[in-house]
């Protein structure tokens, strides 16, 4: 909307600012919410403040609210990490040391994950011998930014804090604001995500990064949505996060990019992406690394975004998603044969809304989709169904057993609209 492109109040003198008012230009239509702004420190909190405090450098907690404000009236949404944890000069440590784990000459302990240790990091005692003061905190801060407008919170490693919490603090805050979004950062074993679910979480993060063929993507997409699992556990599949840059992504160029942006984006109605995914960031810390080498968890990253980019797909992508009902939905998912190996087949229906969707899952070369028969797809025996691409807006008259060239340097794949064509079936 152009009219929502207007000038605003705001000179860009802190970083919020700034950030606040880079969402003015053309990339709004991108995205349908916002992490928060950030400095790359790993550990929460200093000696400016801990979790309800804004760092200086960044700006103030009105500053805060201008972009979260900003954000709205665009038609986004900020969400927030959530993380419980405490660097050495979070204000916690001074005055509640009971709180965290003490070793037997007084000193407090860091995290540990051998063989790694992480010095900066100070967690938290959960079962310490002031538990409802701990937890009471820990509830009262997402009850302050709350205040502040936040509904969406993106819960760091949940999985490492005790089921007790999570039950009670998903409960306390649920009591008065239902509309609060918890999703879980866990990348565990799939028992526990399972009960992360159960305890209230509403989104999950999954294990879509690691699936990557048409045959592993299929079973998966076929656990979320058609076992039991599906009455419990929303699955939100992030394209990649700060700590995961998958092989296929760095081997595969632009092309690997566009598979996965069209997989997440069409799959379930849950998706997202992390900042660099849209400018094709794919160098690894080094070899066999998921890491990326220029982490955001270390450093500030400046970014040119004029050079090559997704932003046209996403934003067509986006688009489409908010006008069909069927991508709109869970469990609306069914796989058919594609006739290779390599092409990923599924419909996605809802009324008035049929779709088909294609993806070439190779990034390296092209192949080709081979239409099912019309009653493989629920439509009448011997029909002719009309397509549209809704990413370019072509249209064809089709039948089953038509071959469809898909080139993941053009396109990864198709996202059709299907109607049955009256005048090619002869009724």
């Amino acid at each position: 909307d152009a009219t929502k492109h207007k000038a605003i109040e705001g000179d860009g003198t802190t970083e919020i600012r700034d950030a606040a008012l880079t969402m003015w230009g053309d990339r709004p239509a991108l995205v349908f919410g916002t992490w928060r702004v950030e400095r790359p420190i790993w550990a929460i909190g200093n000696a400016d403040g801990g979790h309800t405090a804004v760092a200086p450098e960044l700006g103030t907690l009105e500053d805060f609210r201008f972009f979260r404000e900003t954000a709205e009236r665009l038609g986004m949404e900020v969400a927030l990490d959530y993380a419980l944890q405490c660097s050495p000069d979070h204000p916690w440590v001074r005055e509640h040391p009971e709180w965290f784990f003490v070793r037997p000459d007084g000193t407090i302990k860091y995290a540990e994950n051998p063989p790694k240790k992480y010095q900066d990091i100070y967690p938290l005692n959960f079962w310490c011998d002031d538990r409802e003061g701990l937890w009471t905190a820990c509830r009262d801060i997402l009850l302050f930014w709350i205040d502040q407008g936040v509904r969406t919170f993106r819960v760091d490693n949940p999985h490492t804090k005790p089921s007790a919490f999570w039950e009670w603090v998903i409960a306390e805050v649920h009591r008065d604001h239902p509309e609060v979004i918890f999703l879980a950062e866990a990348f565990t074993r799939p028992k526990r995500m399972k009960q992360l679910a159960k305890l209230g979480f509403t989104q999950s993060y999954t294990y879509f990064t690691w699936r990557n063929t048409a045959a592993e993507l299929e079973e998966y997409l076929e656990e979320l949505t058609s076992t039991p699992m599906v009455e419990y556990f929303r699955g939100n599949l992030f394209t990649n996060t700060p700590d995961i840059l998958h092989e296929y992504l760095q081997r595969g160029g632009p092309p690997a990019f566009r598979v996965r942006l069209l997989l997440a984006g069409t799959l379930l109605p849950l998706y997202g992406i992390y900042s660099g995914f849209e400018l094709f960031e794919s160098e690894p810390l080094e070899a066999g690394s998921e890491e990326y080498l220029h982490s955001e968890k270390y450093q500030v990253r400046p970014r040119d975004w004029t050079g090559p980019n997704l932003d046209a797909e996403i934003t067509r992508l986006n688009s489409v998603r908010r006008s069909s009902p069927a991508l709109q939905q869970y469990r609306n998912i069914s796989f058919v044969p594609s006739g290779d190996e390599h092409v990923l087949a599924y419909r996605k229906t809802a009324p008035n809304d049929y779709l088909l969707v294609l993806v070439n899952v190779d990034p390296m070369r092209p192949h080709q989709a081979i239409l099912p028969p019309p009653e493989v797809l629920d439509l009448p025996e011997g029909a002719t169904f009309r397509l549209e691409d809704l990413l370019t807006g072509d249209t064809r008259r089709a039948r089953g057993g038509d071959a469809m060239e898909l080139d993941p340097e053009i396109g990864a794949g198709r996202i059709l609209r299907v109607t049955i064509d009256e005048e090619g079936t002869g009724t």
